[in-house]
Parts: structure tokens; C-alpha cells; sequence
């Protein structure tokens, strides 16, 4: 069974951080959510894998969870 990729992969790291980067330039907030979006689900098409799709959401999940004190803005929590 396959299993999600997590050791650095890239061809060229800085290529793809440049080419990212360039396609959000000058897009709004909505524009570059829905870019991220179909980025993502290109991705997902291309690994297949409903196994390893599932590792890398419970990955990415795992990564956002915060404490509620983390989710408050600055201001809110010097009070």
C-alpha cells in the first residue's frame, strides 16, 4: 500500500515556491483561495490514492489545530 511522501521531494524547492508565490501576485484574498483550491484538487487527482489522500488530510489537520487562546487576536488576549 502506498504511503504519503513526507521526505523533501522537490526537484527544485525555489522554483516551485517562486512560481507559487508569482501565480497569487496581485490576486485577491477570494481569487487566491479558489487558485489554492483547484491547486489542491489537481494534486489530489494526480496522487490518486484515497490511503494517502486521507494520511495528508489527517496531516494538515493535525497541523492547524490550536489552543483557543491561539485562535483570539493579539489585542484580545493582552487584556
Amino acid at each position: 500500500m502506498p504511503r504519503l511522501e513526507l521526505d523533501p521531494n522537490f526537484t527544485d524547492p525555489d522554483a516551485f515556491y517562486a512560481a507559487l508565490t508569482e501565480v497569487h501576485r496581485e490576486r485577491s484574498e477570494t481569487q487566491s483561495e479558489r487558485i489554492n483550491a483547484r491547486l489542491i484538487l489537481l494534486l489530489a487527482n494526480h496522487v490518486g490514492d484515497q490511503q494517502v489522500l486521507e494520511e495528508a488530510l489527517a496531516i494538515a489537520g493535525q497541523a492547524t489545530e490550536s489552543t483557543p487562546a491561539q485562535d483570539q487576536p493579539a489585542q484580545q488576549q493582552q487584556r
